[in-house]
């Protein structure tokens, strides 16, 4: 009874404070038409429901941007926890003539198929969990899998090698994100062969059912020495029910961190927690977005990943009786804020001229930095060596720029070098590829594209036209650069949706450099061995115009007898789809120059920066190359 009537005030309390802002409740017609009547802009805000603490956050938020702009006016819907009341709420939002949509959701399954039907008609901004495929507008969440790490580190250092078990209690069993939270944590903490994890439960993200499943069980696990929770309120019940039980021997862990009572943060401040992990709700970004879409600003990326934070002790030892709650805040680096017409000294460094997409990026980028009076551009080319990127990183690094940019040739061995730039306090931001480092605060931020969904969406176009043609239908890859973030993913991707579809079987996988002639050499190869394909996937277009070219040599028709698909969408692409030698690319972008010297300027001035910047991508085929040609500019 105590619960529901909390439940009860918290909604009103909630329910006041938003029609107090200018915003409006689902509930009345005609205060709905006014404020359509009254704003510019009138934004739709479905949530699962008003009462949670995350939510209340998230809806304080959006309510606090949104009040800076005077032509805006938001209407907030309670799904309940129901993902049918949730459908239901949005399609009545389209009704009343939202101009854009924010939807965090229910469940990502049961609610994708609303939010690629809004997406047709209106932007969508998709908040925390995401949607199968790639109908919104944007996407802006947080990294579980980092997530799960920091609490892992946070962990170990806190058991300190010792023999101890530990408990899990997620908040839901089956959900991807928390899968991705768990996988995180338990690479780290497995790493200690004394750790182990040794039961994880259900706690259906409410404190009181953390509380009473970890009483339920804690008697069989009398060794138990960490609880890690996947948000605060049940790292809170967990506090009460080792409490309950007269423990005193054990850590917990929550998730969220939120500035709020019996947030993560006051858990932390009053000794209840060990530690939180930060999760961004992304209510402030997702209003910040929604004006520039719906002002028609040009550079708006697909998905953004916010950054998160350990709050847990800064003093040694970590359970030592003098620490104190502290929140670690990025290093950045930028011009001496004394002298204002002082540069910012910008050291980039260009991995080669492989292909005609490396090209387009380079020019990208010198001219976005170029059209900045305060920026001062260090351009260097390394020629396609990692050690050449690595000896010129040295050399930005000594001649203290700013803020360093690179693209990564391959993801491993880089550690050293990006800790000599930590070191000498220079932000570095990596654009196009991704590194694998210990330690992920080596890096600022990515810039580029989301090279796993690029081989999903391969796959997907595939299987939508070619599924039910009978038979086996065998596959040539063409890869990029062995070891390279571009290759790797795009395989993945390209394998994962292809997995459950036993009629289609990649023959052969060969590994190139993302150029011409190695896509002329695999293919002759491919021809030479015997194998004869259907389908040709190449990973970028310059190793399928060199496939192609190889085929035809062989007499083969590509892009009629054989289906040939890529990835880049340059315009060499788009030549090859008119003459109907090549039936797919998809785009990765690589005019990344306007947000890489965004992101460049905001480390400058010291504000922080999201984690991961995914550009904006489209897919093309050859029915619509003709007509789409004329607005390529690469």
């Amino acid at each position: 009874m105590k619960s529901s009537f909390r439940k009860s005030f918290l909604w009103i309390l909630i329910a006041l404070l938003i029609v107090f802002a200018g915003s409006v409740l689902f509930e009345s017609t005609s205060r709905i038409k006014q404020a359509k009547a009254e704003a510019n802009f009138l934004i739709g805000i479905s949530q699962p429901n008003l009462n949670e603490p995350r939510q209340i956050v998230m809806n304080n938020e959006i309510r606090k941007e949104a009040e800076k702009h005077s032509n805006v006016k938001l209407i907030f819907t309670d799904a309940a926890e129901n993902s049918e009341k949730q459908i239901h709420d949005v399609q009545k939002l389209m009704e009343y003539g939202i101009d854009l949509l924010i939807i965090s959701l229910n469940d990502s399954e049961k609610l994708t198929p609303i939010v690629k039907e809004a997406y047709k008609t209106i932007p969508v901004i998709v908040l925390g969990r995401g949607v199968t495929g790639y109908d919104y507008t944007m996407f802006i969440g947080s990294d579980n899998l980092s997530i799960g790490k920091i609490a892992g580190k946070l962990a170990s250092d806190l058991l300190a090698g010792t023999a101890a078990e530990i408990v899990e209690i997620k908040g839901a069993m089956s959900s991807t994100s928390e899968e991705e939270t768990s996988r995180g944590f338990r690479d780290y903490v497995t790493r200690s062969p004394s750790i182990q994890i040794k039961q994880e439960i259900d706690g259906s993200w409410q404190r009181d059912k953390a509380e009473d499943e970890l009483k339920r069980i804690l008697p069989f696990y009398p060794e138990v020495r960490l609880v890690f929770a996947h948000s605060d309120a049940m790292a809170l019940g967990a506090y009460r029910a080792i409490t309950s039980w007269g423990l005193s021997n054990v850590q917990i862990i929550g998730i969220d961190g939120l500035d709020t009572v019996n947030g993560g943060f006051d858990l932390v401040k009053q000794k209840i927690l060990s530690g939180s992990v930060t999760s961004p709700t992304g209510g402030r970004e997702s209003i910040q977005y929604a004006i520039d879409i719906l002002n028609g600003e040009k550079v708006i990326p697909k998905k953004i990943i916010l950054r998160s934070h350990l709050i847990a002790n800064q003093h040694e030892p970590l359970n030592g009786p003098d620490r104190q709650p502290y929140m670690m805040k990025l290093d950045t680096a930028g011009p001496d804020k004394a002298d204002p017409r002082r540069k910012i000294k910008l050291g980039v460094v260009i991995v080669g001229s492989e292909s005609s997409w490396r090209a387009a990026n380079t020019e990208s980028i010198k001219t976005a930095a170029e059209q900045e009076q305060d920026i001062e551009l260090f351009m260097q080319y390394a020629e396609g060596s990692q050690d050449k990127e690595i000896e010129m990183i040295r050399s930005l690094i000594r001649q203290k720029v700013d803020v360093i940019v690179f693209t990564p040739i391959v993801e491993t061995g880089w550690d050293e070098v990006l800790e000599e730039a930590r070191k000498a306090g220079i932000p570095v931001i990596l654009t196009d590829r991704k590194v694998k480092v210990e330690d992920d605060s080596l890096w600022t931020t990515f810039i580029g594209s989301d090279f796993i969904e690029e081989g999903r969406r391969a796959a997907r176009w595939l299987l939508e036209r070619y599924a039910n043609r009978g038979g086996v239908t065998e596959i040539v890859e063409l890869q990029g650069t062995a070891g390279s973030a571009p290759a790797i993913e795009r395989r993945q991707g390209f394998e994962e949706v292809l997995a459950n579809n036993s009629s289609f079987h990649v023959a052969a996988s060969e590994i190139g450099d993302f150029t011409y002639d190695s896509g002329f050499q695999l293919m002759n190869k491919v021809i030479k061995d015997g194998v004869m394909p259907q389908v040709v996937f190449a990973h970028n277009d310059d190793m399928a115009l060199g496939a192609i070219k190889a085929m035809e040599q062989a007499g083969m028709k590509p892009g009629k007898d054989i289906v040939v698909m890529s990835v880049d969408a340059t315009k060499l692409a788009f030549q090859a789809m008119i003459a109907g030698k090549l039936n797919l690319s998809v785009e990765c972008n690589p005019l990344l120059g306007p947000q890489i010297v965004k992101a460049v300027k905001d480390l400058a001035a010291a504000k922080e920066i999201p984690v991961n910047i995914i550009t904006s991508e489209g897919i093309f085929s050859a029915e619509t190359a003709k007509r789409d040609i004329a607005m390529r500019k690469y």
